[in-house]
């Protein structure tokens, strides 16, 4: 199934989406919630009606008098409304990549044990624009994720079980204002306020049954379901990364029993997958300048527009606009 939130009479609304029209909640079912983080609290109670809708809309049993087309929709992010939003560090191209462009060797720990930090979960955003105040525009940077969400609470989840508990996949664009990034982590803090203006989710919530045609075995020696979905980060119709899901060197059910050890996950806790190989402008930019020092470096400009997609999630296009404020951090420094 794919889910998506939109407004509607200028309220969060939660649809199902088949065929390009979205069919509200409460009009597939009087007690269906109509917000995501609702659905989300109920999914084991619900799931079930909902996974036989598209069936029953596609034999006309469920009437599209009532529906939406998907066209002109004002998209938010499928969960707009996280109780959280971890961010992981799974793809091993990308830290390898990251680390030889600074000139330091590969870290052992990568191997032994899954790490995430917490972004900012009240400042998500959806297909769209993108505000960005003038000092994120100081190396403004996409990277190319996929995020799951979480659909039951859970403690102490073993990576064995901890797909069970995924609600759903969507693509990730966790933004990233570098040179405040680079600033506070001199100080062996962050990434925080590089980070939390701004992270993208969308365009649906693609729930796990819809991509068992693209299971594969997880890495050896891991535990967990891993999918082979092409990834790609176009900019301004330009592609520039391009990678797979599968590269995951740490799985989803991992990042879960870690995030979850001696932690109580509930409904609407959002994880990403970190970057995946070659996702981001930081990476790109260092491997250019690695092999011609001449490389011009490229940064997310006010007006570009970002299109992100993961074989099976959809396309995740936004523009990044500049916010009306001159309030300046890096103007400010004592």
């Amino acid at each position: 199934m794919q889910l998506v939130s939109y407004i509607k009479d200028g309220h969060e609304q939660a649809a199902l989406l088949v065929d390009q029209w979205l069919y509200d909640m409460d009009g597939l079912h009087p007690e269906l919630p109509n917000t995501m983080s609702m659905l989300l609290q109920y999914w084991d109670e619900y799931f079930p009606f909902l996974s036989g809708a598209p069936i029953m809309i596609r034999e006309g049993r469920i009437s599209q008098r009532n529906a939406t087309p998907l066209a002109g929709a004002a998209l938010m992010a499928p969960v707009p409304h996280p109780t959280s939003c971890r961010d992981g560090y799974a793809f091993r191209q990308h830290v390898e990549a990251a680390r030889r462009n600074r000139k330091v060797p590969m870290i052992p720990e990568f191997d032994q044990y899954p790490v995430f930090y917490y972004t900012n979960h009240n400042a998500i955003f959806g297909p769209g624009d993108i505000s960005c105040m003038p000092d994120h525009f100081a190396k403004l940077d996409f990277e190319l994720e996929c995020a799951i969400v979480i659909c039951k609470e859970g403690r102490n989840i073993r990576a064995a079980e901890a797909d069970n508990y995924i609600g759903g996949f969507m693509i990730m664009n966790d933004m990233s204002a570098r040179t405040l990034q680079m600033e506070e982590m001199l100080l062996n803090l962050g990434p925080a306020k590089g980070k939390d203006f701004a992270t993208v989710l969308g365009p649906y919530l693609v729930t796990p049954d819809d991509l068992d045609s693209y299971r594969v075995p997880p890495p050896p020696g891991h535990t967990g379901h891993a999918y082979n979905l092409a990834m790609t980060c176009k900019v301004n119709g330009v592609e520039l990364s391009r990678g797979n899901l599968a590269d995951m060197a740490w799985t989803f059910a991992e990042l879960i029993e870690r995030a979850s050890y001696g932690v109580t996950l509930y409904p609407g806790d959002v994880i990403g997958s970190g970057t995946v190989g070659t996702g981001c402008l930081l990476e790109l930019n260092g491997t250019g300048k690695l092999q011609d020092p001449g490389y011009t470096e490229q940064w997310l400009q006010e007006g570009d527009v970002v299109e992100m997609e993961i074989e099976g999630l959809g396309t995740l296009t936004n523009t990044i606009v500049r916010e009306e404020d001159d309030f300046s951090l890096l103007a400010i420094k004592k």
